[in-house]
């Protein structure tokens, strides 16, 4: 089975080593994905929400924001030697067995 997280791993670092230097710290990562993470949360909450969207916020492209999200917890994984892939398939099994039905019997759901 083809492993597309491991590539985007090695596409990301491939990227670090063409034009990034080195990795930032751990740390300054760790920062750096809560700030984008919040830059997803705010077009979201002015886009879908009930917040009004700013003029200059209404050209924000959220898949960008997405995958600026991505680049750094891929950077992260790489850099503390996690095999996202690896986690993403057992995490997926994880919950398909936890939540089997507990969705579908949700009537918050229905």
């Amino acid at each position: 089975m083809e492993a597309p997280i491991k590539d985007l791993q090695a596409q990301v670092d491939q990227w670090i080593t063409d034009f990034g230097v080195r990795y930032f710290n751990e740390l300054t990562n760790m920062a750096q994905l809560t700030e984008e993470v919040g830059e997803v949360a705010r077009i979201i909450a002015r886009r879908y929400g009930e917040q009004s969207e700013k003029p200059s916020d209404a050209a924000k492209d959220l898949g960008e924001e997405l995958a600026d999200v991505l680049f750094v917890t891929l950077c992260l994984a790489n850099q503390t030697g996690t095999d996202l892939q690896a986690s993403f398939d057992r995490r997926m099994v994880d919950k398909g067995n936890r939540d089997q039905s507990r969705h579908a019997n949700n009537p918050k759901l229905k």
